[in-house]
């Protein structure tokens, strides 16, 4: 638990260095009509914490609270992610994690283990909705990697 927790604290500097340097063509860049840029990742990775921030509160103030998911793609189309401000998303993805941080270092283990409940009966507890978090947001480090690549496919 310890490893996720620490790995949560530096997931908006992960964030950061995974875009440093990349020019905003890049950023752009969509390696196919129906994937995702650089740049609509960034926004749906906040979007996504700020849904799973009020899960994770919910669950550890509530007694087994009803979660409810999203449909990210669209989200993406219905919110316009290409005309939303990344640095904005990116501090307030930064901001998020910060205010977790005093939570999870007073986290008791009982605490850990409080559960939430999915409209479709799915339960998870706390421990696994952090895990998820940190699982989330290397899955999309690792996309950013493949759009990247995909760019610079382009280039050559």
């Amino acid at each position: 638990m310890k490893g996720w927790m620490e790995e949560y604290g530096r997931g908006h500097k992960m964030l950061r260095e995974a875009i440093e340097g990349i020019s905003e063509a890049e950023l752009r860049f969509k390696p196919a009509p129906d994937h995702w840029s650089i740049h609509q990742i960034i926004i749906h990775v906040t979007d996504s914490e700020i849904l799973s921030t009020h899960r994770m509160r919910k669950v550890l103030a509530e007694n087994e609270p009803l979660l409810y998911s999203f449909d990210q793609d669209q989200w993406v189309d219905e919110l316009r992610y290409d005309v939303l401000d990344r640095e904005q998303h990116l501090q307030l993805f930064e901001s998020l994690r910060l205010s977790m941080q005093p939570i999870l270092d007073h986290l008791t283990e009982e605490q850990a283990e409080r559960v939430g409940v999915y409209p479709d009966g799915l339960r998870f507890t706390f421990k696994q909705l952090l895990e998820y978090r940190v699982q989330h947001v290397r899955g999309h480090l690792a996309q950013i990697e493949r759009v990247r690549d995909a760019y610079r496919a382009t280039q050559s």
